[in-house]
């Protein structure tokens, strides 16, 4: 299947899905992965935060909430709606083409929005995102992997079904350090999940 329609089915899937995710409860591993980013961010005075595929906001909202300058963009505009009617700064935009100058952000965050990326796509993403952080830009990257994978996932619940790009936990930290600087790499295992979440935390850092 070609790119643009993957794209387009997935920006189908979530706009059809937005109101039922906006409803839906955050599990707790992630409010701890969350909370250590945050404490992350604020042990060094980061001030602005870019979240790449930012859903419906929630963690955006979340950051606002914490004092940080938030900006969110995501593929679905269903889902920047939600953003919006949150009261978050919110874009429709695709994370292949982040049209934000160069050293833009302290930090960035990405929650389960690159596994959808073509993995031959991903290089140019992670250096775009490169691009638009400040120097010791801080980016928390979390996504599902731990066994390799790419194409649409039949057992998907969501309409049209959604393509997914997995990766082994050596072969995602192999991807990520040719961008960033890996500050630390955590498996976290989820009970009756073939696959673990892959959480990372990078840095832009300077030569």
């Amino acid at each position: 299947m070609k790119t643009n329609q993957l794209r387009t089915n997935l920006i189908l899937s979530y706009n059809r899905q937005a109101g039922q995710r906006n409803k839906s409860e955050i599990e707790a591993w992630k409010v701890i992965e969350r909370g250590e980013f945050l404490a992350l961010l604020k042990s060094e005075r980061k001030k602005s935060l870019l979240e790449v595929g930012a859903g419906h906001g929630r963690d955006s909202k979340f950051f606002q909430e914490n004092g940080f300058q938030v900006t969110c963009i995501d593929l679905s505009p269903e889902m920047v709606k939600l953003c919006q009617q949150k009261g978050l700064n919110a874009s429709v935009m695709d994370m292949g083409d982040l049209n934000f100058p160069d050293d833009s952000f302290d930090a960035a965050y990405s929650l389960n929005s690159m596994l959808h990326l073509p993995k031959k796509e991903l290089p140019a993403v992670l250096q775009n995102i490169r691009r638009v952080l400040k120097p010791n830009g801080l980016f928390f990257l979390g996504v599902y992997g731990g066994s390799d994978f790419e194409g649409i996932w039949e057992q998907d619940s969501y309409n049209p079904k959604r393509f997914f790009s997995l990766y082994s936990d050596e072969k995602l930290k192999q991807a990520v350090t040719e961008s960033f600087k890996l500050l630390s790499f955590k498996q976290i295992i989820l009970p009756g999940e073939t696959n673990h979440f892959q959480s990372l935390t990078l840095r832009k850092s300077v030569s």
